[in-house]
């Protein structure tokens, strides 16, 4: 168990949708420093906000759109007053070690830090995916919260900080999903249709570009994988990135190293996902051929995926 310590001046903030297999979980990893758990929940249908109750968080409700409108109306309307806000995942645990690291970190933070990263382990399958690019995985999760927000983004969104510095922490931080392989592949199908919509938006400038996370608003190692995606994958023919992306993970990346979770999870998420996403935003990009205006295409577009894209920049 993590040793004994006085609460943070630190809000917790969690997403969910029928995750009564993860929240209890979820919020027993931090509830021993968080002075607040917050739970926002998109109508869930299973018991997920009576167990969330009962562990001891704040439930709210909104209606899903995305994530980053989902994650940022709980920042805007929480009613959140701690210094500091962390974001975690339903099916994401801080273990001990971080625990305590993270409690140490706020406590003795200088005033010019106002962010902290934690570096992600993926466990698939009850294996810890150590290879194929897949950790560290350096993601900003706590920071002060007059000086950080969410990207507006359909996929890929990140938090973003100004005025001030930011550290690493060391420790266990990890997302760990106990569904199974359908649930796994249905979720990164509709993944897909919403990291599509985000290639056509930035192709046809559907909507208002966010452009601010950067290496002085984020982890490095994120901006340049994101860099490396937009500037170099997204321009190789679509059949060439999938495959290329995975035989570079499984093979230059050590990702065999990691058995057989290891190929099954890398060839999902390396190449069939990936492939997916192109096929999609082919798929959607001749649906919208014939519209002249991007309000057409946000339309034809809205029609196509049932998700609430919103006006046009």
């Amino acid at each position: 168990m993590p040793s004994a310590s006085p609460t943070l001046d630190l809000t917790v903030l969690i997403l969910t949708y029928n995750e009564a297999r993860h929240i209890e979980r979820s919020i027993a990893s931090v509830k021993h420093f968080a002075r607040e758990i917050v739970v926002v929940d998109s109508h869930s249908t299973d018991n997920t906000v009576e167990l969330a109750q009962k562990a001891g968080a704040r439930v709210l409700f909104n209606p899903f759109i995305n994530y980053s409108k989902q994650f940022q109306w709980g920042l805007d309307n929480g009613g959140i007053t701690s210094e500091w806000v962390m974001r975690l995942d339903a099916d994401e645990i801080i273990e001990p070690d971080l625990g305590d690291e993270l409690i140490r970190a706020v406590k003795d933070a200088p005033a010019d830090v106002v962010g902290m990263n934690m570096d992600r382990k993926h466990i698939f399958m009850g294996r810890w995916v150590r290879h194929g690019g897949r950790y560290p995985l350096r993601l900003l999760r706590v920071w002060r919260r007059n000086n950080g927000r969410i990207e507006d983004r359909w996929m890929d969104e990140h938090i973003v900080i100004w005025g001030g510095r930011t550290i690493n922490l060391k420790g266990g931080f990890a997302d760990c999903n106990l569904n199974d392989l359908t649930f796994f592949t249905e979720k990164h199908n509709k993944y897909a249709t919403r990291e599509a919509i985000d290639k056509l938006s930035q192709k046809y400038r559907l909507f208002e570009k966010d452009e601010a996370f950067s290496e002085d608003s984020g982890p490095r190692q994120a901006v340049i994988k994101r860099f490396v995606k937009e500037q170099v994958y997204n321009r190789l023919p679509f059949w060439a990135g999938p495959f290329g992306y995975f035989l570079y993970r499984y093979f230059v990346q050590l990702g065999f190293l990691d058995g057989y979770q290891g190929l099954i999870y890398h060839f999902l998420q390396g190449c069939w996902y990936r492939f997916l996403v192109e096929a999609k935003t082919i798929e959607l990009d001749e649906a919208i051929r014939d519209c002249h205006t991007n309000d057409e295409r946000v339309q034809r577009l809205t029609a196509l995926t049932k998700l609430s894209l919103g006006p046009t920049r």
